[in-house]
């Protein structure tokens, strides 16, 4: 794979919607709140909320809504419905286990979500997920969380790598922003189908064969 580096310092990932499927989980949040206030929830909706930190997506609802100044409202509001959709659980998507395993026997690995501490604790626990990750970082724990490079740089940071020699893998075009702006090279697997995002290497899945076989020349195979 030579869109990606070959050694790199270090890998930090998105959770939800890349490590863990829970987008599902939101999508249900969001297309209730979009109904409570008159409005159907499609492709372009999503577009506007997926990557977004809650108060983000509470204030692209309240424009799209029509309800300046009603962002902190819609924010609270979503966060108890993906609470209480989380509550059911949520599963590790196809090959994130077995990657960030291979990955994390090879090199320092953090995760750096758009989510507060509270979802994405409850994500990656849910998933199984959570012991592989020493280090973790939510958006509630930075200045600004993505698209600025804050998370980015913090995960880098604590894990002693250079941003230009580490590797991001997201999820959505804010993620992306997120990791371009810190530095770092990114790798996609987008949550949105059709999407047109920016990247080092795209594909469908953590499971892709390309994928696979770059982890494993990182110094370990992945198993079956």
């Amino acid at each position: 794979m030579t869109s990606l580096p070959l050694a790199p310092q270090a890998l930090v990932f998105d959770c939800d919607g890349l490590l863990v499927d829970t987008e599902v989980c939101w999508t249900r949040a969001e297309t209730k709140i979009f109904a409570a206030h008159g409005h159907d929830f499609g492709h372009e909706q999503k577009a506007l909320v997926i990557g977004r930190t809650l108060a983000g997506a509470g204030e692209a609802m309240a424009d799209y809504f029509g309800r300046p100044g009603a962002g902190p409202e819609l924010a609270a509001e979503l966060l108890e419905l993906v609470r209480q959709e989380l509550a059911g659980g949520a599963e590790a998507l196809p090959g994130a286990a077995e990657l960030v395993n291979a990955c994390a026997r090879a090199l320092p690995v953090a995760v750096a979500s758009n989510s507060p501490r509270e979802l994405l604790d409850t994500a990656l626990t849910s998933a199984g997920l959570a012991d592989l990750f020493p280090v973790s970082f939510a958006a509630d724990e930075v200045a600004d969380a993505k698209p600025a490079p804050d998370l980015y740089l913090k995960a880098c940071g604590a894990l002693g790598a250079a941003p230009g020699a580490s590797v991001a893998f997201e999820d959505s075009a804010t993620g992306i922003a997120s990791a371009r702006a810190a530095g770092l090279f990114v790798a996609v697997v987008p949550s949105l189908p059709g999407s047109e995002l920016d990247h080092d290497w795209l594909g469908g899945s953590l499971a892709e064969p390309e994928l696979v076989k770059w982890a494993a020349g990182l110094g370990y195979d992945i198993a079956p």
